[in-house]
């Protein structure tokens, strides 16, 4: 039966693994990321130390991404993320058994928190670039777009169950649920049939290996670009979801529940603009969407630190979550679609350092000023400083596109062969 062209990537056996395996697991990393914020806020009430935890728990990706991509273009990226997700589980295990026995304090918190942060730094561009492996160049938009909507399909699922488990039975079951969950992913990819691929000589030193991925990002005026927009977008606009506990407590009168469900409505945005995405079968217009979703992201932020009443953010929220998806996956979909096979990792964990690894900055940088001028005024400004960089980027568009026009094109494949595909 031939798939609707939204779904077309799950025609390809080994992406209907790998969706329907992380599609699981997600669920259960966004359960875990809700009940760890609100066990901080719960343990601390401090606003400083919840940017702090998110900050630990993201600082890794910024410095270890480059070794990550250097360990993804040499090694198989399928090893490397069934590793990295047996890491994950081995942590949320550890989390979960001490916030059980009652044992947790917060420094507990930020070490588990950190440690995860380091695998990321591995799993992500691996991760990212395993992608291509599975669909082919043709494909490749809609496997990242519909990756995109697996994973904020689990960001609408995950925070309602966290909220309700949390008000319910605390926050030990959400982490030893999102272990359990790690099962199903690692099982897919053990279930994959996927071709070696011949990888970059090691002879190359590393930092050689490394600022080779950096040169080309530097060298391309488009792929920069993207990646400057995305980096203050990451740095100024996403550090909202760690200030969450504290609109949802104290400025709402919520709790955890209406946390989760906050949560939740970003994330049914969200899944709506990377279906859209996945809808398109071309790249064409893509670049102009960056500035718009941008500007439209920063706006909606303004609106929501200022809204005093539940529904009225929660469909904020809905808009907010739909123009950070379009900007994010348009950027993985250009900056892949540029880069050559055999810099990919090393490319998308510039990507990775930019996109993961500027949050933490922001997400510290939140919570002191939320500890200082309050919450609904450090969200203002992240919106004003999104907006600002959208303008910024609009500006620019012109000389981008022929070049970014040329890269693509340098890195086409041909058509995919129909054997490739699942039967």
């Amino acid at each position: 039966m031939k798939l609707p062209a939204t779904l077309r990537t799950l025609g390809y056996r080994n992406f209907q693994l790998f969706f329907g395996g992380q599609l699981i697991s997600l669920i259960g990393t966004w359960m875990q990321n809700i009940a760890q914020s609100w066990l901080v806020y719960r343990l601390t009430g401090s606003s400083v130390l919840l940017g702090a935890v998110a900050f630990a728990g993201q600082i890794p990706i910024f410095f270890l991404a480059p070794l990550g991509g250097i360990v993804a273009d040499r090694r198989s990226r399928r090893r490397i993320v069934i590793a990295t997700q047996t890491a994950s589980m081995l942590l949320a295990f550890a989390l979960a058994a001490l916030t059980l026995t009652g044992t947790v304090h917060v420094w507990h918190v930020f070490v588990l928190a950190s440690s995860l942060g380091a695998v990321n730094a591995f799993d992500i561009p691996a991760r990212q670039s395993f992608q291509v492996e599975m669909v082919g160049k043709a494909d490749l938009m809609n496997a990242i777009a519909l990756n995109s909507s697996m994973f904020n399909a689990s960001r609408v699922i995950g925070p309602a169950i966290a909220g309700i488990l949390v008000a319910a039975i605390g926050e030990g079951w959400c982490f030893f649920l999102n272990a359990v969950s790690y099962l199903a992913v690692i099982t897919g990819l053990l279930l994959m049939n996927v071709e070696e691929r011949q990888r970059g000589a090691p002879g190359i030193s590393p930092w050689a290996s490394v600022m080779e991925g950096f040169g080309f990002v530097v060298r391309n005026m488009p792929v920069h670009a993207i990646l400057m927009l995305l980096g203050v977008v990451s740095l100024a606009g996403m550090p909202y979801t760690t200030l969450m506990p504290i609109f949802a407590d104290r400025i709402l009168h919520g709790g955890p529940r209406a946390m989760g469900w906050l949560m939740g409505c970003a994330g049914v945005g969200a899944l709506g603009g990377a279906l859209r995405l996945a809808s398109r079968t071309e790249l064409k217009g893509l670049g102009r969407w960056l500035p718009v979703a941008s500007f439209a992201f920063g706006a909606t932020l303004i609106g929501f630190a200022w809204s005093r009443v539940f529904w009225l953010s929660a469909c904020i929220l809905v808009l907010a979550g739909f123009g950070m998806m379009i900007e994010m996956a348009s950027s993985n979909t250009l900056v892949q679609s540029m880069a050559p096979d055999e810099l990919r990792g090393r490319v998308m964990s510039v990507y990775s350092m930019v996109f993961m690894g500027m949050a933490p900055f922001g997400a510290l940088l939140a919570g002191a000023a939320a500890d200082r001028f309050g919450a609904p005024w450090t969200v203002t400004g992240s919106g004003i400083v999104c907006m600002a960089a959208a303008f910024v980027y609009w500006t620019q568009l012109a000389r981008i596109r022929g070049p970014a026009r040329q890269l693509i094109a340098a890195q086409r494949d041909p058509p995919v062969e129909e054997s490739r595909r699942g039967r």
